[in-house]
């Protein structure tokens, strides 16, 4: 595994853990790559000294911790995948989201995977009914560059 260092168009700067710089280059063209922040695609590798010399077991030890990735800013990229995948790949119904998941699970419609707005009394109806659904995370929304 390889740590970078990335900055985002926004400036934004944030750590990726990668199998290989190769991999890093195949993941980053192909939008996998996202800033925590703002959600951004357009990434690249900011500048990194290289650790060099001889230190002591102790500094090695500090050096290893410092290097474990943010659990927040891992999470919030997982959370912009989800995101992205969702709206890659599922219809968007708006605020017609309990109407058309009804729909769907009394088979008065294709099924098909949707994705919408409800409200909390919509939401809490539709799963007392049996209907299978589930909240997408908030995440701040990709703006493009």
């Amino acid at each position: 595994m390889i740590r970078y260092s990335l900055l985002c168009a926004q400036e934004h700067e944030f750590d990726g853990w990668f199998p290989s710089s190769t991999g890093f280059e195949a993941q980053a063209a192909s939008g996998e790559v996202r800033c925590p922040v703002c959600g951004s695609a357009e990434v690249r590798k900011a500048l990194m000294a290289p650790r060099l010399g001889r230190g002591t077991k102790k500094a090695a030890k500090r050096s290893e911790i410092s290097a474990v990735p943010d659990p927040a800013q891992k999470m919030n990229m997982m959370m912009l995948a989800l995101k992205k995948h969702v709206e890659e790949n599922c219809d968007y119904v708006g605020d017609r989201f309990a109407e058309e998941a009804r729909r769907i699970h009394y088979g008065e419609t294709d099924r098909r995977e949707i994705y919408g707005e409800a409200t909390l009394d919509e939401a809490r109806d539709l799963i007392e009914e049996g209907v299978e659904v589930a909240p997408l995370p908030i995440v701040p929304p990709v703006r493009a560059n």
